[in-house]
This record gives C-alpha cells, structure tokens and sequence, in this order.
C-alpha cells in the first residue's frame, strides 16, 4: 500500500508542478526544481525516511532505463534537420561533449574530489537516463549524477536564453545545439519555447550527446582517471 502511495505522491506532486509551471512561465516554477522540493517537504513534515518513500518512487527511476529508447524517435522526427546540417552538428556536440567532461574532470580535480565523486560528475550534461547509465559503468553513483544532471538543467534553462541575448543567436541551429548539448531535456524545454525548429535541433543535439558521452566517457575514464 505503501509503494503505491508514493508512487502516486511523487506523480501527483510532479504534474502539479507542471500544470503550474505552464501557467506561470517562470522558471522557478519548474517541475524539475519545485518538485523536488515539495517531495523533500512532506517527507520532512509527515518524518517519511527517503527509504520508505522510494520504495514506490524507486520503480519511476527504474522506467528511465526503457524510456531511453524513446529518444530516437527526435533522431527520425527530424532526420532532415540532422542531414541538412550534419557536419555543423556533429563538430558542435563532439566539441561540446569534449568540453564538458574535461570541465567537469578539471574542476573536480582542482577542489580536490574523491573518485567516486569525480565519476559521478562527468555525465552530468546527460539526459538522466544515460547519464545514469554512464554513472554506474565508469565507478560513480547513479543517484548523485541524477543530481548533477537535474541541477545542470535548471540552470541551462536560466542561462541558455540570457546567453542567447547577450551574443545574438540568431540561428536557430545555434540556438538548439546550444541548449541540447548543454542542458539536455529541461534545455530542449526552453528550446522549444522560443520555436518549434530550435526545438527540434535541440531535441537531435540532446541525443547525439548523449550517445557522444556515452561513447567518450569511458575512454576519459580509461586513459585520464586510471
């Protein structure tokens, strides 16, 4: 009884947030910030132990792993878009991926992180099911990149558009690839906010890094952290 009532807390909660964040437009109000956060209060409130409470939620994270199938149907959907600008594509995501991981591997070493910790960083530019996956092949823990991942786009979803103004974008290609590479599924979000089509790159964009890091993260791992 237990499991599914936690199962249902975490889902209400969820689309409540959703619901909200699509009346208010702020990105304060998004589900991937207040959610957690109003999970986190009544579990504190009603003195729930976060085991009790993921005994249900736990089976929402175990869908993650067949939901990545999903992500090649954007890879279909926009097969066009992908052949069209190919190569600007795939240099912006391989460089962008590239980036991110030495970044993350750079800063973790200067402050002076533990392995596992520095594992558990490197996928954080990730959609969270992948970036999970990458997580738990390289050494690190899946729930505190599912952290990184979560905080990563949040704060894509703020940045993405101010960075946006501030050097002119006017590309919608460069305006997808910006926010699909960096901050996976809450950037393509924001990306489909602006238009349809920097929708559609950013949602190509959030695959390739995906696969790229998937691809790349172990060798990193192999020849940098060993």
């Amino acid at each position: 009884m237990l499991i599914l009532l936690f199962l249902i807390l975490t889902a209400s909660i969820y689309w409540g947030a959703k619901w909200w964040y699509t009346k208010k437009k702020k990105v304060y109000f998004s589900p991937l910030l207040l959610a957690p956060i109003l999970i986190i209060f009544v579990l504190a409130l009603f003195h729930i132990s976060y085991d009790s409470y993921n005994s249900g939620a736990k089976w929402l994270t175990k869908l993650l792993q067949p939901a990545t199938v999903a992500l090649a149907i954007p890879l279909y959907r926009y097969y066009p878009i992908l052949k069209k600008y190919l190569r600007e594509i795939l240099f912006s995501v391989l460089l962008g991926c590239m980036m991110s991981i030495l970044a993350s591997f750079s800063i973790s070493w200067l402050v002076q992180l533990n392995k596992t910790l520095v594992t558990s960083i490197i996928p954080y530019s990730i959609t969270t099911p992948i970036a999970m996956g990458v997580s738990s092949k390289i050494g690190g823990v899946p729930t505190i990149t599912a952290v990184f991942v979560i905080m990563t786009g949040i704060i894509g979803m703020i940045l993405g558009p101010w960075i946006i103004r501030i050097f002119g974008f006017k590309s919608e290609i460069a305006r997808g690839v910006l926010l699909g590479t960096s901050s996976h599924g809450a950037g393509t979000s924001k990306a489909l906010e602006l238009s349809s089509a920097t929708g559609a790159v950013s949602s190509v964009c959030m695959v390739l890094a995906a696969i790229t890091s998937f691809c790349i993260s172990p060798w990193i791992y192999m020849h940098i952290l060993h």
